[in-house]
Order: structure tokens, then C-alpha cells, then sequence
């Protein structure tokens, strides 16, 4: 019996695991819907067309910096590493909260350039596509600061549950990266 029991409590999956995969779903969702009135406005006409600020490729090579160094982090708490879990994980709150201003001085670039928030449906779509984006990497931050908060206030135990804990801040941080990355692809695609 207690083996069995055993088994059950090994196959079943973390709760919190659980409402974050169900979340991300919904995000997923959400932004498939985005991307889809784009597509399907954008087929309607009177279509501004223009390049997307450089800056926008850089911030994408920030949050894949930013995920790597996370990566890293999150392999430093593992193995008990404890400078590498620390830094790396200052690297990658640092590296958000650069992917978020850097994403404001995109916005600024387009209205330099005349691609205001009102000016055409194609702007506006850049502007609430990629700032829900930008809401979710601030969410992310908030996720970073409690780990940020774990790292340096409590003593360094890598406990299953602090693992478990960093694990969801780790996945979520990826899955932001990639997003954008689909983001960026799907905006260069469409220009």
C-alpha cells in the first residue's frame, strides 16, 4: 500500500505547475487572437506599411540573454552553486527590466517615425500586441523580485519546494522569450 501511495505521489503534478501551464494556455490564446485580427485587418487595407525600429531586434537578443542567464541560475541553485545562482539571477532581473525600457524606447522610435498609436490600425495593433507583451515581462519581474527576495533574505537551502518555486518563475520566463521571439517573427513576416 505505502508503495503504491509512493507511485501516486510521484506521477500526480504540482498544482501550482498545473495553473501555470493552464495560464500560459490562456496567454497563448490570447495572443493567437491578436495576431489573427492582424492578419485579417490587415487584408481589410488602408494598411500603413514601415520597418520596425532596430531597437526591437535588440530587445530580443536581451530576453534570450535574459533566459540564459535564468537557465544558468536556476543550474547554480541545482548544484548547490550558490554565487552563480545569485548573480546569474541579478543578471537576468537586470536584463528585464532592460527588455522593458528598451521596449519603451521602441514605442518612441515609431512615433518618431510617424507610427503613432493612432495613426493607423497597423501601428496601434504593434503598440497593444507588444505592450501586453511588456505587461507580462513586468509580471515576470514581479516573479523575479520575490526569487530575488528568496536568493538574499533566506538562507540557502535548496529545498524541493524552493526548487519547485523557482522552477514556475524559470518557465514563465522562458515562455515570455519565446513569445517574443513568435512576436518578432510574426511582425517581420507580416511587414
Amino acid at each position: 500500500m505505502a508503495a503504491l501511495r509512493q507511485e501516486y505521489n510521484q506521477s500526480k503534478i504540482n498544482p501550482h505547475k498545473l495553473a501555470l501551464w493552464i495560464a500560459i494556455g490562456s496567454i497563448i490564446m490570447m495572443f493567437a487572437a491578436f495576431t489573427s485580427a492582424y492578419v485579417v485587418r490587415r487584408a481589410a487595407g488602408n494598411w500603413l506599411e514601415f520597418k520596425l525600429p532596430d531597437i526591437f531586434l535588440v530587445n530580443t537578443v536581451v530576453i534570450l540573454l535574459s533566459s540564459l542567464t535564468l537557465q544558468l541560475a536556476y543550474t547554480g541553485f541545482k548544484q548547490k552553486k550558490e554565487q552563480q545562482y545569485k548573480g546569474f539571477l541579478i543578471a537576468t532581473f537586470l536584463l528585464g527590466f532592460a527588455f522593458v525600457v528598451l521596449q519603451y524606447q521602441g514605442w518612441e522610435a515609431m512615433t518618431e517615425m510617424g507610427a503613432t498609436f493612432t495613426v493607423n490600425p497597423s501601428s496601434s495593433f504593434i503598440y497593444v500586441i507588444s505592450g501586453l507583451h511588456a505587461a507580462h515581462v513586468l509580471g515576470g519581474i514581479a516573479a523575479l523580485t520575490v526569487a530575488l527576495t528568496h536568493a538574499y533574505v533566506l538562507p540557502y537551502k535548496p529545498t524541493l519546494r524552493r526548487k519547485q518555486r523557482f522552477e514556475l518563475v524559470v518557465h514563465y520566463w522562458h515562455f515570455v522569450g519565446i513569445l517574443w521571439v513568435y512576436l518578432m517573427v510574426f511582425f517581420m513576416i507580416q511587414s
